[in-house]
């Protein structure tokens, strides 16, 4: 009998995150738990990146999608740490992690 591959032998599809989508501005200054993240390609600007961000606030999963350039480097930089705590910040003109 044939054996067959499946889709996840050779796929390289990323997961999708699971959880109710919130806005950046309304999770500042607030701690959360940092679970995954996923850097891409922005479709809107070209030549731009974009961060998903899946985190846990009160025991619930949410995503937030934001194109600062700081919070994908500090993310990109400390991915090897994550699960952590956080508290994201708008500093001036710029988003950053605490």
């Amino acid at each position: 009998m044939v054996e067959y591959p499946h889709f996840s032998d050779f796929a390289d599809e990323t997961k999708s995150f699971e959880g109710e989508k919130k806005k950046l501005d309304d999770i500042l200054n607030k701690e959360i738990l940092i679970l995954d993240f996923k850097v891409k390609d922005s479709k809107q600007r070209m030549g731009s990146k974009y961060i998903t961000i899946q985190f846990r606030d009160n025991d619930k999963n949410f995503i937030v999608f934001t194109g600062s350039m700081v919070l994908i480097n500090q993310f990109e930089k400390y991915k090897d740490n994550i699960p952590f705590y956080a508290v994201l910040k708008k500093i001036d003109k710029y988003y950053t992690l605490t």
